[in-house]
């Protein structure tokens, strides 16, 4: 599909930094392309979360797969979806792959921890799947994807969970070996230093992704500088929507009344993004093209 020739063609044209955030319905996605971001994260934490649930691998690969599905119809744009363990071994992850590709969707990212995982952000439960297991799920994606621009993140959660840098760039070198596309190291430090330590010492072996959820304050011209490909914004739509709607209906509560909503987008900007606007040009046009053949015909 051209959204997957256009991802791998923006990783590896290296002259900037592909920038992808992330999104968990298809307005949020709609929204992404509107701001001329480059791709949308299908992101675990957001779809979970925007079902009120854990991020904890308690939704179902099903239903992860329909949210990710609603993303790649609604944008032209790369959908990049988090897939967390590759929901089990080998054999879910083939399915998943099978899945997820058929869906249109131009990339999976797999992390290397056990099933079931759980946010990367909660204190002493993030156990690493050995690098054996890890290795056999890349192998097993890249055996189960038909087109070759389809591509496999292989996240590494070791500075995460405590390993140290060391093992993190041991295991980055073992998932290029087993045919990872992309690397994507996490970290939860308060800087970027962990993450551009790691790439300086990676050398650019494979193009590096980050997810700057705890280091805000990075730039992109200082992730370009360290070899950093791409940049994921994985949770700020969905943590700057709850912000808004718990704001208005704190307002609501308080006056009563809607007059203080000042910060409400229009119904037509809604009716443009739900493709309301598209849905009655296009019968307008069917009803002056079918009017222009009965005319025709008589």
């Amino acid at each position: 599909m051209e959204a997957r020739k256009i991802l791998r063609q923006e990783i590896e044209a290296a002259d900037g930094v592909v920038q992808v955030v992330g999104a968990h319905n298809a307005i949020g996605a709609r929204l992404v392309e509107r701001n001329n971001f480059d791709a949308v994260w299908a992101g675990g934490f957001e779809i979970s979360a925007a079902q009120g649930k854990p991020d904890a691998n308690i939704l179902t690969m099903t239903e992860f797969l329909d949210a990710a599905r609603q993303m790649v119809e609604s944008t032209a744009l790369p959908v990049i979806a988090d897939c967390d363990t590759g929901f089990g071994h080998t054999n879910n992850v083939i399915r998943m792959v099978t899945d997820y590709e058929r869906a249109g969707v131009a990339a999976v990212c797999i992390e290397d921890k056990v099933f079931p995982k759980t946010n990367s952000f909660i204190e002493g439960r993030q156990t690493l799947e050995s690098v054996e297991n890890f290795c056999e799920k890349i192998v097993a994606a890249q055996y189960a994807k038909e087109d070759p621009d389809f591509l496999v993140i292989a996240r590494i959660e070791s500075l995460i969970a405590g390993e140290g840098m060391k093992r993190a760039l041991e295991r980055a070198h073992y998932y290029e070996e087993a045919g990872a596309d992309m690397i994507l190291i996490h970290s939860k430090k308060e800087t970027a230093d962990e993450v551009f330590q790691f790439s300086s010492k990676w050398k650019k072996h494979l193009p590096v992704a980050v997810v700057p959820t705890t280091y805000p304050d990075v730039t992109l011209q200082q992730l370009k500088d360290n070899n950093i490909t791409m940049v994921i914004y994985a949770n700020q739509i969905l943590r700057a929507a709850v912000k808004a709607m718990d704001n208005a209906l704190s307002s609501l509560a308080a006056s009563g009344s809607l007059t203080n909503l000042s910060q409400l987008a229009s119904m037509d900007d809604i009716f443009e993004l739900q493709g309301m606007n598209k849905m009655l040009a296009t019968e307008e046009w069917i009803k002056r093209t079918s009017a222009s053949s009965v005319v025709r015909k008589s």
